[in-house]
């Protein structure tokens, strides 16, 4: 086990989320107090197909600078560990805010939260950034701010118009039908499925698709198979229905979406991006001199604690089955594909 040192950089405080090869840990910055969120990705454990990942994280993240993106300050490169200096969420993510309001939250509420998430997303579409992994625990509170962000774009990449894209990744409960049948995909159409799963659990506080086991689930997605319940008004179920649709050719483009009656209403005034601290402004470049300073902290450290927020990678109980196929258990997707055999469906894997 390496250990690193951060003198002169970041006090390490407590651990906010943790996934399958990394950790975020609460940081101080040394010189000014300001706290950051700092992702430690151990390079040793990674896999081909991780380290394709990480790399597009890191690649998007740089690219993408925009009042409803989680900003990444700074990274940090080591032989053994990688580090993501990030913005830190103060206010939790959206999924722990939707289980707090049973029945979901009010229309004019979504409306705000909802508006912003696909500004965020129709900023990374113009930069041709694909995010593939929208969903509740992607996007965090910023409450000083009063704005919403998204975050963890460990399975984004980059795409150009026309072009199909063959990775199936994501989220079960939150993916396309595409995705989940193994086949070639229109890169912003499976983002705008996500984003009508994500404004139905708004409106509605549970999600669109969920049973009790993930075979049935993924019979629903398939199916497109879902009900909206009767407290949600006429427009709203138009938006949600207008991208829950199972050809990916007849669902909403984000024009549409910001287009549509139920959003208006809204300032629709883009904030400008607000400039990196002035401690960070040569972060991002190259030849920083602290690009190959260490960092502290036991990777393998005591198991963490329930916290009040969460980092960007973490976890959540349900349907939140992050995969990619060459990482999908083989057992559970045997079963999966013989369920859909015997219901008849035709299935194609990359």
């Amino acid at each position: 086990m390496y250990r690193f040192d951060l003198t002169g950089l970041y006090h390490l405080g407590r651990t906010l989320g943790r996934g399958h090869f990394a950790v975020v840990k609460l940081a101080r910055h040394v010189n000014t107090g300001q706290l950051v969120a700092v992702k430690m990705i151990e390079k040793t454990k990674l896999d081909i197909m991780a380290t394709s990942h990480l790399l597009q994280e890191v690649r998007c993240m740089r690219l993408v600078q925009h009042p409803n993106v989680v900003r990444l300050y700074e990274v940090i490169d080591t032989p053994t560990t990688l580090y993501l200096v990030m913005e830190l969420a103060e206010g939790g993510d959206l999924y722990d805010y939707i289980l707090r309001h049973e029945g979901g939250v009010a229309e004019d509420t979504a409306k705000h939260h909802f508006a912003q998430i696909v500004r965020a997303v129709a900023y990374c579409h113009q930069l041709h950034v694909v995010h593939r992994d929208l969903k509740p625990e992607n996007v965090v509170f910023f409450p000083q701010q009063g704005a919403v962000k998204l975050t963890d774009f460990g399975f984004s990449n980059l795409f150009q118009p026309g072009m199909m894209l063959a990775t199936s990744c994501g989220s079960l409960a939150y993916s396309a039908p595409e995705i989940l049948l193994g086949e070639e995909y229109d890169a912003p159409a499976v983002d705008i499925w996500s984003l009508g799963v994500i404004l139905y659990m708004l409106v509605c506080g549970v999600p669109p698709f969920q049973e009790t086991n993930d075979s049935e689930t993924l019979v629903m997605i398939l199916d497109c198979r879902y009900c909206v319940p009767e407290h949600v008004s006429d427009n709203c179920k138009d938006l949600i229905s207008r991208m829950l649709q199972k050809d990916p050719s007849c669902r909403a483009s984000l024009e549409e979406i910001e287009a549509h009656h139920w959003l208006q209403g809204l300032d629709d005034a883009l904030l400008s991006p607000e400039a990196p601290p002035h401690w960070l402004s040569r972060a991002l470049s190259p030849s920083s001199p602290r690009a190959g300073l260490p960092e502290c902290g036991d990777l393998l450290a005591a198991k963490p604690t329930q916290q009040a927020f969460f980092g960007p990678s973490q976890p959540k109980p349900i349907l939140n089955l992050s995969f990619t196929w060459s990482h999908f258990h083989s057992t559970k997707l045997v079963n999966i594909i013989h369920f859909l055999k015997c219901k008849n469906f035709r299935l194609k894997t990359t």
